[in-house]
């Protein structure tokens, strides 16, 4: 709980850094408040959906929560936004945790 404080009190001075925003729903996560996690993560992505990095734990997340077909579109946002940025290892992650879930 501390460190949900800490970045708390980082994004009080710093409300749209992405970076944050991220640590802050892993450390949700992590504590299993998976409603305080997605809140998070739909927040960043809404204000920066070029934030890579999260389509593959929202997707992740999403699954834990019973919600496959928000996750898969999660995991197909993600793809297509790892390309344009041609970020390939973004997209590999995301394509095989995809794959497996498809096929």
């Amino acid at each position: 709980m501390e460190r949900i404080l800490k970045i708390q009190e980082f994004l009080e001075k710093n409300p749209n850094d992405s970076f944050l925003k991220h640590a802050l729903g892993l450390e949700y996560k992590k504590i299993e408040a998976y409603d305080k996690a997605l809140t998070t993560w739909e927040d960043l992505l809404q204000n920066d959906p070029q934030y890579v990095g999260t389509y593959y734990h929202i997707a992740h997340l999403l699954l834990e929560m019973g919600q496959q077909e928000k996750a898969i579109a999660y995991f197909e946002k993600g793809m297509e936004v790892a390309k344009q940025a041609n970020d390939r290892h973004a997209y590999s992650e995301l394509r095989a945790a995809y794959d497996d879930l498809m096929y």
